[in-house]
């Protein structure tokens, strides 16, 4: 194995600079929900790759298919049927609202093709100047052009205008804000379940509930972003099931294929119907090898029941991190749903991250005062009191 330094010096000097916060070590395996670096130091990853692997790094059913796929085909491209493909969609409408499902490589392509679907169906149904999406402040839906212009943070944005037209934003959380917006130009509204990368932030019990009525009265589609939330994350298999209603269209990746690249959109039938024969594609979308991962980790989420175990585990951290906040000033809050969690806090995050990692805790931010902790949905209670010591120990008195 190359040093470390080395393998940092030539990281510096043939990546492109856009990763430039990156942490000053690298990853050489993983295992649960450990990982190790190029110097043998031993981690708890409470990041899970930005809550991608969530069964744990390593999974057996996830290593099996993937060793299983990579021996029997790779690759066909989609003028072929594969199995793993149709048996991944079929999985996926059997335990969700949907009937259709379009596979591609990432949420930013997930929520591409949602958008399109948008606006094919708004085009098809109502009229051609019916084209707009809603989208919400403090967003993220990825970084491909489209998606980016849908995402709520201009920090984002900047250097990249000019941006697609016919988006709009409005705060978080806020109905009336929405219904103020939506006219007879909205094609859909777009929002995520709970804003990750926006900080964490929980919309209150009949803010979903309140746009799909507001979707249903104006002939607006309601897409879900569930990239962060889906799988299982938030204690339900997907995070709208919490609210007792269902969109019209949702959007995975992450946490799909347990970190093999895979993203996802899903769609009742009717409005599916719209994407006619050459009008969206993927190369790589849906291959039978990353299919078959994903059919194998959806199954063993399923089978394993690790929705109702990140809800329980999710209690224990969050009430454990309220115990951490009673002894801390600088901890303003504590929020989140299942194992997506944010710990907002009175001062900047960033040393409070490079603090864990260094007492040999991952954790993420969201935002300039937000801890993130996403770790992997087999985590024990073990592994999280573990955690909440090393977050005990380094925040500031």
């Amino acid at each position: 194995m190359m040093d470390t330094k080395t393998l940092l010096e030539w990281s510096a000097t043939y990546h492109t600079p856009n990763y430039g916060a990156r942490a000053p070590i690298c990853l050489v395996r993983g295992d649960g929900v450990r990982v190790w670096d190029s110097d043998g130091r031993e981690y708890l990853d409470f990041g899970a790759g930005i809550a991608v692997t969530s069964l744990g790094h390593c999974h057996p059913r996830v290593t099996g298919a993937i060793q299983e796929a990579a021996a029997t085909l790779l690759h066909v491209s989609n003028l072929y049927h594969s199995a793993p493909q149709i048996h991944l969609a079929k999985l996926l409408c059997e335990h969700s609202f949907a009937e259709r499902v379009f596979f591609g490589n990432s949420g930013a392509e997930a929520n591409e093709a949602a958008i399109k679907l948008a606006r094919k169906y708004a085009k098809t149904r109502w009229s051609d100047d019916r084209y707009e999406i809603v989208a919400t402040r403090d967003s993220f839906h990825g970084r491909t052009l489209a998606a980016l212009t849908a995402t709520g943070q201009e920090k984002y944005q900047h250097g990249f205008e000019p941006l697609v037209p016919g988006f709009k934003h409005v705060p978080y959380n806020d109905l009336k804000a929405m219904e103020r917006a939506v006219d007879g130009r909205t094609a859909a509204i777009l929002v995520e379940c709970i804003q990750g990368e926006g900080g964490v932030n929980i919309p209150d019990d009949g803010y979903l509930p309140g746009l799909r009525t507001l979707c249903d009265a104006t002939g607006a589609l309601l897409i879900l972003d569930e990239v962060q939330t889906g799988v299982g994350r938030t204690g339900r298999l997907w995070a709208y099931e919490h609210t007792g209603i269902a969109p019209d269209i949702m959007t995975l990746a992450k946490a799909l294929a347990n970190g093999v690249p895979i993203g996802a959109m899903l769609a009742r039938n009717e409005i599916a119907s719209v994407l006619t024969a050459g009008t969206h594609g993927s190369t790589f979308g849906g291959t039978p090898f990353v299919t078959s991962v994903a059919l194998a980790t959806l199954t063993a989420v399923l089978e394993e029941k690790i929705p109702d175990r990140a809800a329980r585990m999710g209690r224990h951290l969050m009430d454990g991190l309220r115990d951490v906040g009673r002894r801390h000033p600088a901890v303003r809050d504590v929020r989140g749903r299942g194992l997506l969690i944010g710990v907002e806090l009175t001062q900047a995050v960033s040393p409070l991250v490079d603090a864990c990692r260094e007492a040999g805790l991952l954790v993420l931010s969201a935002g300039e005062k937000v801890l993130r902790l996403t770790p992997p949905l087999v985590v024990g209670e073990a592994e999280c009191d573990r955690a909440l010591e090393i977050i005990d120990r380094v925040l500031p008195p």
